[in-house]
């Protein structure tokens, strides 16, 4: 059990910190597709969709160009922070929110798009303003596809493994997520190790999408 105890911490932890930040971003950016239908709008919008047709090393492979000490992004953030991103927990996380941002944006888009126009309409008539209506109107009666935004996120950033091997590597102990740990004990022939490891991860992503589906509809 302690080969699978700090993976499985390590998973838990990259997954929620990947979707709280994948989802803020994805309602945002499922608003603004809906509020302003334009071409950038449209670019930006076939721009979210890569990290979903792409294999996930290729992925990665990009991300690592990205945010790697060579990148533009990887040299922003070791000026600022001292030491760099790559082969840490924070790009496993940055990983993960980037594979799962397109299974959070489309079923919360498509909530948004269903609203009845009349009734944005009435609002703003009635003088609310942009915020007001996706704060007190959108959301409210959008929050089916935020929720499924939420599960579909949470389950893609817990089983991410391409992309976070690129860019955080197979480190026990500090980057080796209970996905790549299954990879690495059935690499090494440890196939009762991998069974156990795997029956432990789909049971807990399982488990954790029950309850947080149960407590939002209970909340809502």
């Amino acid at each position: 059990m302690e080969t699978i105890a700090f993976p499985l911490y390590l998973s838990l932890k990259v997954a929620v910190l990947a979707t709280f930040v994948a989802l803020l971003i994805g309602i945002m950016c499922a608003w603004m597709f809906v509020q302003w239908q334009n071409r950038w709008t449209k670019i930006l919008s076939l721009i979210t969709v890569i990290p979903l047709v792409l294999p996930p090393t290729v992925l990665g492979y990009y991300l690592l160009l990205l945010i790697g000490r060579d990148g533009l992004v990887g040299r922003i953030i070791e000026h600022w922070t001292g030491s760099p991103i790559v082969f840490t927990w924070k790009a496993a996380v940055m990983a993960a929110a980037i594979a799962s941002l397109p299974l959070i944006i489309r079923p919360i888009q498509t909530a948004f798009e269903s609203i009845e126009p009349e009734i944005l309409k009435a609002a703003q008539l009635d003088g609310a303003n942009r915020w007001q209506v996706f704060r007190y109107i959108m959301l409210p009666l959008g929050y089916r596809g935020v929720l499924a935004g939420l599960v579909l996120g949470f389950a893609r950033a817990m089983g991410e493994f391409g992309a976070t091997l690129m860019v955080a590597g197979n480190i026990p102990g500090q980057t080796q997520t209970l996905a790549i740990a299954i990879y690495d004990a059935v690499q090494a022939n440890r196939m009762t190790e991998a069974h156990l490891m795997a029956v432990v991860l789909s049971g807990t992503t399982l488990l954790l999408l029950f309850i947080v589906t149960r407590v939002v509809k209970q909340n809502v």
